[in-house]
């Protein structure tokens, strides 16, 4: 779908009957020639100590490169059809950056056609108010820019050795050490498989909307694990319609799949992602809106592995 006609489409989504959730949502994965339901909102857990079984069985995972691997499933957010892309990737054999992009005229600039042409995985990271990322940036070891604070931003630092700190609510940034480091927001889950307070209550954010998503989280073994959502109800014409799950579906998927710490970026026609296999084609999943910062991976150099 090219961005004229989705925003030709965009007004008609506000009536569509599934644009918001009603009491009661549940997720469904389909496995095994059938939808099997695996969560209710009524019954939603307040804190994930294991992935789900029902997720996890339906996951088929094909290797891309070293420490980066991909899978597909197709789920049923209430009345949705969706289609989950997901990555997992291990930050430790892996060289992660980050990029911010911005034309002379300081709108923002990057797409993953700019992913440069050793990228295992390149994406679209954190959150943007106007035309510039939202909260800590750091690249190349050099903060760019200063902590945002609020009860449900999430922040990620990563050392040279790949090793991901989480820090969830209030931010202290670390004297020494980080390499790469950004916010987002909002928190799904605060460490521990923990659902914010604030998430299952409504207070901070819409228990209803839908759209389409982008989360990153990690596991409990250490390895990332990205998440995006894709209209799935006309096949992959209509891929970039922003419907998909609510925020506290959303953290339902990110704990069923085994994360600890999770936290949304933007999404809707922000959402972006390329995949690179070593020895394989380019998976792409284009946006429909150019963003300020990007997250690459590249492969691990035998030097940066010492």
């Amino acid at each position: 779908m090219t961005a004229r006609h989705a925003w030709i489409l965009l007004p008609l989504l506000s009536v569509l009957p599934f644009a918001t959730a009603e009491a009661g949502s549940s997720l469904a994965a389909w496995r095994s020639g059938t939808w099997s339901t695996w969560w209710r909102s009524e019954q939603a857990p307040t804190r994930w100590e294991s992935s789900d079984p029902v997720v996890t069985s339906a996951l088929r995972w094909q290797p891309l490169a070293q420490g980066l691997e991909w899978a597909s499933l197709r789920m049923r957010c209430g009345p949705v059809p969706t289609r989950l892309v997901l990555v997992r990737l291990d930050p430790t054999r892996v060289h992660l950056s980050l990029e911010m992009a911005r034309s002379a005229s300081g709108r923002p600039a990057w797409t993953i056609d700019d992913a440069p042409d050793d990228a295992l995985l390149a994406m679209n990271a954190g959150q943007f108010v106007g035309t510039m990322p939202w909260g800590w940036v750091v690249i190349d070891g050099v903060p760019q820019l200063s902590p945002g604070q609020g009860p449900l931003a999430s922040a990620l630092s990563v050392d040279a050795t790949g090793r991901t700190r989480w820090t969830h609510g209030g931010l202290t940034p670390p004297a020494t050490g980080v390499i790469s480091a950004f916010q987002s927001y909002p928190t799904l889950l605060a460490g521990e498989g923990v659902v914010p307070a604030e998430l299952q209550s409504g207070a901070a954010v819409s228990r209803e909307h839908r759209d389409a998503r982008l989360a990153l989280g990690q596991t409990r073994d250490g390895r990332w694990l990205i998440v995006m959502t894709r209209f799935d109800g006309v096949g992959e014409l209509a891929g970039n319609l922003p419907l998909g799950p609510t925020t506290p579906e959303m953290a339902a998927i990110l704990g069923a799949l085994g994360a600890r710490d999770a936290v949304m970026l933007d999404g809707g026609i922000s959402a972006q992602l390329l995949l690179r296999g070593e020895h394989g084609p380019v998976l792409r999943w284009p946006g429909l809106r150019k963003v300020p910062l990007a997250l690459i991976a590249r492969a691990r150099t035998e030097t940066a592995r010492r």
